[in-house]
């Protein structure tokens, strides 16, 4: 059965309001946390607090049932070093071990593909292997990607502590189908710059639809779980560009049409969630 009343966090944000509209819809009720007094996010309870504050994170959990945590300062450069590690592991952390001391026994948090280290690394580096999978080795030299570790970690220690539900979702680039356009064309003029992330990205609309899966599916413990659209951003088929772009990076599987580089098979088998949405059947002369 879906919650009752779900704890949103970081509800001002791109994935937050997708998130908060998408659960209303469906008939959840939606108490939403942000940093920032936004008159136009529609839950019907909203508060306006840091997700870092143990305080204004007790009130919001109250009569809450299952929690959505999606504050984080959301890129490496967002930020000094120190701010962004802090406020991210902090507030997971913090909203994650309150809603376990409750007894809340389902959670959703935002990790992120850069949680392996290579798409921000400034090294000369590549993934281990294509598709990249939860299990893809780790090379991280940045505060983000670390903070996502840790996120993880905390996600493991707050499942088995207070037998909490935690899936960490692997969102890839995330945007608006309008924007994903921009994104796509500007990847066609500099395919290698999107190389480390196997050009992935994810619609907006599948984005707040696989919170919502992993909400409602049938799962127990601490689970990572991979993401990405249908496809690559970009036009060409993906062993071409495997071939051009990353000719030394092993791939673990025949690549046929413009398939993603993303293993999302956990999201597919134990949330039940598949990608619907393609930037490239976005296109207005599609």
């Amino acid at each position: 059965m879906p919650p009752a009343r779900v704890l949103v966090t970081g509800a001002a944000g791109r994935i937050g309001r997708a998130t908060t509209e998408l659960l209303l819809n469906r008939g959840i009720r939606v108490t939403a946390l942000t940093i920032q007094d936004d008159q136009q996010i529609r839950a019907d309870r909203v508060l306006v607090g840091d997700a870092t504050d143990p305080a204004a994170v007790a009130e919001a959990l109250e009569g809450v049932d299952a929690v959505v945590h999606l504050a984080a300062i959301p890129h490496r450069d967002a930020g000094k070093p120190y701010d962004v590690y802090r406020t991210n592991v902090t507030s997971t952390f913090n909203v994650l071990s309150q809603a376990g001391e409750r007894g809340i026994r389902r959670a959703v948090i935002a990790s992120s593909i850069n949680a392996f280290g290579v798409p921000m690394n400034h090294h000369d580096v590549a993934p281990a292997y294509f598709p990249i999978d939860e299990e893809i080795p780790t090379d991280i030299d940045d505060w983000y990607s670390l903070s996502k570790q840790a996120d993880e970690l905390t996600a493991r220690m707050v499942a088995r502590r207070w037998g909490v539900d935690v899936a960490a979702l692997r969102f890839p680039i995330v945007e608006s189908a309008e924007a994903l356009r921009r994104i796509s064309a500007l990847a066609e003029l500099d395919p290698a710059s999107r190389m480390r992330e196997g050009w992935s990205y994810l619609d907006l609309r599948d984005a707040a639809e696989a919170v919502y899966r992993s909400l409602i599916a049938e799962w127990s413990g601490a689970i990572v779980v991979s993401l990405s659209a249908p496809d690559t951003v970009m036009a060409r088929p993906t062993a071409e560009l495997v071939r051009e772009f990353a000719p030394g990076v092993t791939v673990r599987r025949q690549l046929t049409g413009r398939e993603p580089l993303i293993d999302t098979s956990r999201a597919r088998d134990i949330l039940g969630f598949r990608s619907q949405h393609s930037v490239h059947d976005e296109r207005p002369d599609a």
